[in-house]
């Protein structure tokens, strides 16, 4: 303490010579006093001290305090104060690199191409989303994608250049029961993972740590600790919608979005997001907008692709690039890749079945596609059911549901006149 306060009284005396010429002499008792100056007039880190009516020299604050805390309980206000008049700003650490562009340009020059995961659809060290409607297969191309990365087989069609490499899957969505019941064939024979696959299994009614400001700063702090224990290099997280509350409301996605860019940077990882889609309107291209807050998500993803039913084909799927940063767009409007789901003895998997323009598995309700959902949508309105219910039942919107039964009621309405005449 005494070694602290000679070092301090050293740094702050200097000061002390704005406000008085000789800040360790002391006046007489018997000398005038000198005139009042107002307390904002004194330099910030001094006070005058008076001891019996008498003005004595000027004490820096800080010596003060250092004191005090020295003869009381730890105040902790007290000891923040003093880490703030002690704080140096040159000494923060730098929140910008600044470099001419050039040597940006230079410094990622010398570094080594990135590496494909999945194709162009995902490369090394990006933060991916995802996208799907519900029951689309998500979870499987998930599950593939980690299966190919921990044993280093890539997927039919697709380019994977780094080694076997430790995945974390964070599994929100199944069960054990179902896991198991997924990976394993009709004769009980489980799949054989690698033991670099790690699944992790959420307990959805921990409690928040009382340290933790929100449940998005818990979840990212276990995070980075099972990537530590495990040594994973890529991380999965299936998927958003239950880790963030909904996809749809920005606030805790956007959050979950930046705990998961934090830990990218910190771990040096390549980060797979599964997002759901809200409902959208058939026969159209599937775009970014169509997931659920993409304002929010989009921006703070390097790459994003979405999963889509193929209109032509049953039991097939599409897959379509909607955004990339570091890579090409291969995948795009004119050249999604078609898949369809196959079970390879207790493994579910999608094999790749060729690439086709989007238009061509986008179906087109004709006349008689929508007579036989008026059929349908009155059908199951005359049994009693809600047309919030038919919307779920019929994956429609409210509104559509709502123009089926005006349309189809009103058609009704003139079979009826016909009829009379």
């Amino acid at each position: 303490m005494r070694l602290l306060l000679t070092h301090l009284c050293h740094q702050t005396l200097a000061a002390g010579t704005v406000f008085l010429k000789h800040p360790l002499t002391p006046i007489p008792s018997k000398a005038p006093l000198p005139p009042k100056r107002g307390w904002a007039e004194a330099p910030p880190f001094f006070k005058l001290m008076q001891h019996n009516n008498n003005p004595t020299l000027m004490r820096p604050v800080l010596i003060d305090m250092i004191r005090q805390s020295g003869r009381e309980p730890a105040n902790k206000k007290l000891l923040n104060e003093i880490d703030r008049l002690q704080h140096n700003p040159d000494d923060d650490a730098p929140l910008l690199q600044i470099r001419p562009a050039n040597q940006w340009l230079a410094l990622q020059r010398d570094k080594p191409r990135t590496q494909m995961l999945f194709g162009n659809f995902w490369l090394e060290g990006e933060l991916c989303i995802l996208f799907a409607d519900t029951n689309m297969g998500k979870s499987i191309l998930a599950v593939q994608l980690g299966d190919s990365i921990s044993k280093h087989q890539p997927i039919n069609g697709f380019e994977l250049h780094i080694p076997a490499s430790p995945v974390l899957y964070v599994d929100f969505e199944l069960s054990t029961q179902q896991f198991e019941a997924r990976y394993t064939d009709a004769n009980g024979t489980p799949y054989n993972f690698d033991q670099q696959f790690y699944r992790a299994e959420v307990d959805l009614q921990a409690q928040k740590p009382g340290h933790f400001a929100t449940f998005i700063d818990f979840v990212g702090h276990t995070l980075h600790r099972a990537i530590k224990q495990t040594g994973a290099r890529v991380l999965i997280i299936d998927n958003i919608t239950c880790l963030g509350g909904s996809a749809e409301q920005s606030g805790p996605a956007l959050a979950m979005m930046r705990q998961l860019k934090l830990l990218k940077t910190r771990h040096q990882l390549s980060i797979l997001v599964l997002a759901h889609t809200p409902k959208r309107a058939g026969g159209k291209p599937i775009t970014r907008n169509d997931l659920g807050g993409s304002k929010m998500l989009i921006n703070f993803a390097d790459s994003a692709f979405a999963m889509a039913p193929s209109g032509t084909q049953p039991n097939c799927r599409y897959l379509k690039q909607v955004k990339q940063r570091g890579g090409t767009e291969t995948y795009g409007a004119n050249n999604v890749c078609v898949f369809k789901l196959n079970r390879s003895g207790s493994f579910l998997n999608f094999d790749l079945l060729g690439n086709a323009p989007e238009h061509e598995h986008i179906r087109t309700p004709d006349r008689h596609d929508r007579e036989r959902l008026i059929q349908q949508v009155i059908s199951l309105k005359s049994q009693g059911h809600t047309q919030r219910h038919i919307a779920n039942q019929l994956r429609l919107s409210l509104g559509k549901v709502n123009k089926l039964i005006a349309e189809g009621e009103a058609g009704q309405v003139i079979v009826k006149i016909i009829g009379q005449r």
